[in-house]
């Protein structure tokens, strides 16, 4: 039976092909493209979150992302919005495809990103861009949470060839970039077991757990609490820096396992200072960064990695320490709850 681990091991091999695979598309939507709304729940919201930043750099775009079933009820379309992008892996999502079908009845150019381009989502937009990884069979996504960012990453550089925003030489160069950051990944998940093997006991007693990040990384952190909470099912939950500051800190006790997400950055100061003044209040506060480690409560993963790339690689020792520690605490992933969860509530179709 596949585990998580399994489709984590994957990664590597998968992210090289559809990097190895991809040419830049010339489509006349694209171009138009100034401000993007993008509908998305889950690890599917996480992983735009996560590649927010770059599209909208390397694209020169504004993009919005909103929950598709409280938009769809509650929401109201911007008139500046001139395209929206449902995201959804499975591409049965209910809510993603009603509101994107109410969308399209505005006259707005729709488009997918999914797994199953025959799936219901793929029928009820105008176009569909393949996430070209296969189905994952597990219900806790890994594969399908780095393919996604990816995806986005390219479609910003497609966007970007569209527009004009970037030349052809910026294009070539984070291609190039990518392509380095994507062979560190056997390295992240050695370099993972080893920190998980240091941590072991405190992971197997922790009863909350808390992970911060800062820019790309917000959505890492948000990708952090949903994998957490779906498989060590203890409370989880991840925030963004300054917002930890402005409440959540109060919280803080003995109980808590803070991480830090840092990346070379004019914000890690500000994280690592939190860390500082933290680190007497909880549990253990600890860092995973794409910096060489300074001591053992940090995971250094030691990539030279431009900051706008990083979500690709800070997200996989989250992927590996969520089945780990679940595992440590005994539970059995293979064993299916809820069942009948998605009949029940029609969460899917």
């Amino acid at each position: 039976m596949e585990t998580m681990l399994d489709y984590i091991n994957e990664e590597e091999a998968t992210l090289k092909n559809i990097l190895a695979k991809f040419t830049l598309k010339k489509d006349v939507n694209f171009k138009k493209i100034n401000n993007l709304l993008i509908l998305a729940t889950g690890s599917s919201y996480n992983a735009c979150l996560a590649a927010k930043v770059t599209l909208e750099k390397f694209a020169a775009i504004s993009v919005t992302i909103e929950e598709p079933y409280n938009f769809n009820h509650y929401g109201r379309i911007s008139d500046g919005i001139d395209a929206v992008l449902a995201v959804s892996q499975s591409g049965k999502s209910a809510s993603t495809i009603d509101a994107i079908a109410k969308l399209k009845k505005e006259g707005l150019f729709t488009f997918a990103l999914t797994s199953d381009v025959t799936s219901p989502i793929a029928e009820a937009v105008d176009e569909v861009l393949d996430l070209e990884m296969g189905i994952e069979k597990v219900g806790f996504v890994t594969k399908g949470y780095v393919t996604t960012v990816l995806q986005l990453f390219l479609l910003g550089l497609t966007i970007a060839d569209n527009k004009g925003a970037l030349l052809p030489e910026q294009i070539d160069f984070y291609r190039s970039e990518l392509k380095k950051v994507i062979s560190e990944i056997p390295n992240v998940i050695a370099k993972t077991n080893d920190f998980f093997a240091v941590h072991e006991a405190s992971f197997k007693l922790g009863t909350r757990f808390i992970a911060i990040g800062y820019g790309p990384n917000w959505g890492t952190a948000k990708e952090f609490e949903t994998k957490f909470t779906e498989t060590v099912r203890k409370p989880s939950q991840g925030f963004e820096l300054e917002a930890y500051m402005h409440g959540p800190y109060l919280e803080a006790n003995s109980e808590h396992l803070v991480f830090f997400i840092e990346t070379k950055s004019v914000n890690r100061a500000r994280s690592q200072a939190l860390k500082t003044y933290m680190a007497p209040y909880v549990g253990q506060a600890l860092t995973i960064t794409t910096q060489a480690a300074e001591n053992a409560t940090e995971l250094g993963l030691e990539v030279e990695c431009d900051e706008l790339l990083s979500a690709l690689l800070l997200v996989i020792p989250f992927q590996i320490l969520a089945y780990k520690i679940a595992t440590a605490k005994g539970i059995d992933l293979n064993q299916r709850i809820f069942d009948d969860f998605d009949r029940v509530l029609k969460s899917k179709v």
